[in-house]
């Protein structure tokens, strides 16, 4: 399976959203996290929408434990990165 890039991640996850699939979205973010070694069910995925300071909207990934403990920085930066 080839890997996804965050760019592409963040694109298809504010796609499925617009098409009103969160289901999928979900899916994408989770497969994500598999490929880094890490298991999706021991996080809850929130998507945030924002507003960008080009006027564009865009959707936030949010990680959060299950287990209360906080998520690694790099994870959940990398979660976002996307390029300009």
């Amino acid at each position: 399976m080839p890997q996804t890039n965050p760019f592409n991640l963040r694109l298809q996850v504010d796609r499925l959203l617009e098409q009103g699939q969160p289901f999928f979205a979900e899916i994408k973010v989770k497969d994500w996290l598999k490929e880094r070694d890490h298991n999706p069910s021991d996080y809850t995925i929130l998507f945030q929408s924002k507003i960008t300071e080009t006027g564009t909207r865009t959707t936030e990934i949010k990680l959060q434990r299950r287990d209360g403990q906080p998520v690694d920085e790099w994870l959940q930066a990398e979660v976002n990165r996307h390029n300009n």
